[in-house]
């Protein structure tokens, strides 16, 4: 873990930012946009990939799961260009917890899966990678 010696502020707009992020919620807006339903009332009535897949559109599940992988790069990266490592590390966290706990849903979204592997893959490529490679394996 990196030294927190960037200034207070810019830690908290990372944060703000991150968090801001991480409550699009992209299956939610895809599903409607495609015409889906409602995606909170089908399935487990998380917000992410998998319940977006029950709809049965795979090219809405995948869209999903690369906007909300993305989501949490986007805030690590952003984050990293802000105030550095602190910052990288505080806005992808931010990021998941807006992902898993969104202000505009009622703090009822998914399960940060995407959003995470997205967050690794922005923060550390390897462990990132390791990650998806895990899960192929697994699938």
């Amino acid at each position: 873990m990196p030294p927190f010696d960037t200034s207070a502020t810019l830690l908290i707009l990372c944060a703000v930012f991150g968090y801001g992020l991480g409550t699009i919620a992209s299956g939610l807006l895809l599903s409607r946009l495609m015409g889906l339903g409602d995606l909170r009332k089908i399935g487990s009535g998380n917000i992410g990939a998998t319940n977006v897949l029950r709809t049965g559109n795979k090219a809405a599940a995948a869209l999903t799961l690369v906007l909300d992988a993305a989501k949490g790069a986007a805030a690590v990266l952003l984050g990293r260009l802000v105030a550095g490592e602190a910052g990288a590390q505080i806005g992808g966290l931010a990021a998941f917890l807006g992902h898993c706990y969104p202000v505009w849903l009622g703090f009822k979204g998914g399960k940060g899966v995407a959003t995470f592997l997205g967050l690794w893959l922005a923060l550390a490529w390897p462990v990132g990678l390791a990650c998806c490679l895990t899960w192929l394996v697994a699938a």
